[in-house]
């Protein structure tokens, strides 16, 4: 199993704090860096009522985020082992054949520590400020997907779809292997049968522990269906470790609980807000503790 953490983008603008935190979390034994994504964000009178499958915008334009690939590329130069996952990049908003060149670079500049996890969105107002069809974004995922494992698998692509006409392009350098894509997702039936075609991995969006147990099985019997070995396909389901009063044995409870889901990845996560930097490492370094003496 492998632990992850997620980038607190609270933690400013200040370079040297960014790079503290990504070589402490590397220094701490965590084996994945997240990072969330949004471009842009919205006033907050423009995300009324339930959106995504939540009951209200999780995030208006007060809310700062770094830029995911650029800081997934800066993370990469002062690190040497973490993994960097994008947890998770809105694909259908974005240029696919761009964020092909990029997860390359990152890729290679990192020397094959990049996961590259997608989403389909939920924000129409940032998809209206990229210039993007927010109504079409979850068939256009699906044609993206395709584009980028060709574009990294053959140095020259030529691919007729609904969105994409490429005619003998290709984006050298490649990567000298297959990016893994992973997908973040509810737990509507299209998207579980979406990821049992298409992806190598699930993160669980909106989900309650009641709810993912018969979720799981119906994302197995669909990787059945589409002759995927579940023995293959990665699971990240994620632990908050800043609960007041939290034990050794609560957080070992819940990783017997995530395990006994089949969880191949875990991300020990801190809430907003963040709280001053050093106790959200501390946080996230007791938790880590705790788990690799268990």
């Amino acid at each position: 199993m492998r632990f992850g953490t997620g980038f607190p983008h609270t933690i400013g603008v200040d370079p040297d704090a960014t790079r503290h935190f990504v070589q402490e979390v590397e220094r701490a034994g965590f084996d994945d860096l997240l990072v969330i994504e949004h471009v842009a964000g919205g006033h907050p009178d423009r995300l009324q009522g339930p959106m995504g499958g939540m009951e209200s915008a999780p995030y208006t334009y007060e809310d700062p985020f770094h830029e995911v690939l650029t800081l997934l590329a800066f993370a990469a130069a002062v690190t040497t082992r973490i993994g960097l996952v994008s947890n998770v990049l809105v694909l259908p908003q974005r240029q696919t054949v761009v964020v092909a060149k990029q997860a390359v670079q990152i890729d290679l500049l990192s020397r094959g520590r990049l996961t590259l996890g997608v989403g389909v969105g939920w924000n129409a107002v940032e998809f209206e400020a990229l210039g993007a069809d927010f109504g079409t974004r979850g068939k256009r995922i699906e044609e993206q997907v395709s584009v980028l494992r060709q574009l990294w698998a053959a140095p020259l692509v030529t691919f007729d779809g609904q969105w994409h006409h490429l005619d003998r392009v290709g984006i050298n350098p490649l990567p000298g292997r297959s990016i893994p894509i992973w997908m973040g997702a509810g737990h509507q039936d299209v998207s579980l049968r979406r990821l049992a075609r298409l992806a190598d991995g699930w993160v669980p969006l909106g989900q309650s522990p009641e709810q993912l147990p018969a979720s799981l099985e119906r994302l197995r019997r669909y990787l059945d269906q589409a002759g995927r070995d579940l023995a293959t396909f990665g699971l990240r389901l994620m632990i908050r470790v800043d609960d007041p009063g939290l034990t050794r044995d609560d957080l070992l409870r819940r990783l017997d609980f995530q395990r006994a889901l089949g969880a191949t990845h875990v991300t020990l996560n801190v809430g907003r807000p963040t709280p001053p930097l050093e106790r959200h490492l501390d946080l996230l370094r007791d938790a880590k503790r705790l788990l690799d003496s268990a």
